[in-house]
C-alpha cells in the first residue's frame, strides 16, 4: 500500500472542493463604507486603492453597488463637518453617520452596522473626553467614565437614526454595558453590540486615519489600546465585553492576531469577528503593484484564513473584491 498516494486522492478536481474544509462567502462579509459631511463629490482615499469617502448624497448609491457584489452588511463611518474637544457632532441628531443611516435604511436592504467612537469627532484625535494636561504630558489621555455617556448618546443615536447594528471601537473599560443600559433605557433592546473586544494599538490602522481623518493630535492610544505583545489579557477584555451584553465579539486586527481570534472562538461562544485593516489592505494593493503577488488571490486567501481561524464574520475593505468573485 503506497500511504503517500492518500492526501492526494483527495485534493484531485471535483472532490477537492467537496472535503474543503472552509468556506467562504458574500454573506460572511461586511463592507466599511466612509461618508464624508465635508464634501460633495467622491474623494479617493490615496492609501486605500479602490476607496473613497463619499457625500452623504451618494451613501445610497454606495451602498448599493456594495449589494451588488453579494454583501448584504455594511459598517458606516463618518466624517463630520465640523469637530470639537469633546466629539459633539458624534451623537447630534443630524450627524454624518445619523442622516447616513437614515437614508440608506429607507432606500435599501442592506444590514447596517454603525462605528461608535469619538476619534472622528474630536478636534484632538482621541476616543474620549481628554484629561487634563494631556497634550502635554504623555502619561495622560482619555478620562474613561466621562466618556461613557457619549459613547452611549452616540449609540442610542445611531438606533434611533435606524441602526441595525452598533459597534463600539474605543476599547473605553465598560463601554458595551453603558452602550446596553442606554440602547435598553431607550427602547431598542433590540438592536446588538457588535463590540471592538479585543483592540490592539497597532501600527497596522495607517492608511484608515486618512480616510477617517481621524489621528491623534499627539501622543498615540496606547493607554487605552492593547499592547500586541498580550494574548492573556485579551481574554480578560473580551470576558468583560461578554459580562457586559456584547453580542458579537471582534478581534481587530485580524492577519497579524489570527492567534487571537482562534483563542477567542475556542473560549466564547458568541459570533466572532475580524476586522481586516486598512494597512492590512494596502500592504497587498503594494505588494501587487510591484508584481510579487496576485492580489486577487492573496486577497482571498487572507480572508479564509481569517474563517479557518474562527471568525464567523470579516469586516474588510475587500469585501466588493472578493465577494465578485466568489
Amino acid at each position: 500500500m503506497n500511504l503517500t498516494d492518500r492526501p492526494r486522492r483527495l485534493r484531485a478536481d471535483g472532490i477537492r472542493s467537496l472535503v474543503s474544509e472552509t468556506d467562504l462567502s458574500a454573506s460572511d462579509l461586511i463592507a466599511p463604507v466612509f461618508v464624508d459631511a465635508t464634501t460633495e463629490e467622491r474623494v479617493p482615499i490615496e492609501t486605500m486603492p479602490g476607496h473613497e469617502r463619499v457625500p452623504v448624497s451618494e451613501a445610497v448609491e454606495r451602498v448599493e453597488e456594495v449589494l451588488e457584489t453579494g454583501v448584504e452588511a455594511v459598517m458606516l463611518f463618518g466624517i463630520p463637518e465640523s469637530k470639537d474637544e469633546r466629539g459633539t457632532r458624534a451623537w447630534a441628531e443630524d450627524g454624518v453617520v445619523q442622516e447616513a443611516t437614515r437614508r440608506v435604511t429607507e432606500a435599501t436592504d442592506a444590514y447596517v452596522v454603525t462605528d461608535v467612537c469619538l476619534c472622528e469627532y474630536t478636534s484632538h484625535g482621541h476616543c474620549g473626553v481628554l484629561e487634563e494636561n494631556a497634550e502635554t504630558d504623555p502619561t495622560l489621555t482619555v478620562k474613561n467614565d466621562e466618556t461613557l455617556d457619549l459613547l452611549s448618546k452616540t449609540a442610542v443615536s445611531h438606533a434611533e437614526a435606524g441602526a441595525d447594528m452598533v459597534a463600539p471601537s474605543s476599547m473605553t473599560d465598560g463601554m458595551v454595558g453603558a452602550i446596553r443600559e442606554g440602547l435598553d433605557g431607550a427602547g431598542y433592546d433590540g438592536v446588538p453590540i457588535m463590540s471592538y473586544a479585543a483592540k490592539y494599538e497597532s501600527a497596522f490602522y495607517g492608511p484608515f486615519r486618512d480616510a477617517a481623518d481621524g489621528a491623534p493630535a499627539f501622543g498615540d492610544r496606547r493607554h487605552y489600546q492593547m499592547d500586541p505583545a498580550n494574548a492573556r489579557e485579551a481574554m480578560r477584555e473580551v470576558a468583560a465585553d461578554v459580562e457586559q451584553g456584547a453580542d458579537v465579539l471582534m478581534v481587530k486586527p485580524a492577519l497579524a492576531y489570527l492567534d487571537i481570534v482562534r483563542a477567542v472562538r475556542e473560549e466564547f461562544d458568541h459570533p466572532v469577528a475580524a476586522y481586516n485593516v486598512s494597512g492590512e489592505y494596502a500592504m497587498l494593493h503594494a505588494a501587487a503593484d510591484k508584481g510579487w503577488l496576485d492580489l486577487e488571490e492573496s486577497a482571498a486567501e487572507s480572508l479564509l484564513a481569517m474563517k479557518r481561524a474562527g471568525a464567523d464574520l470579516i469586516l474588510t475593505y475587500f469585501a466588493e473584491d472578493v465577494a465578485a468573485s466568489l
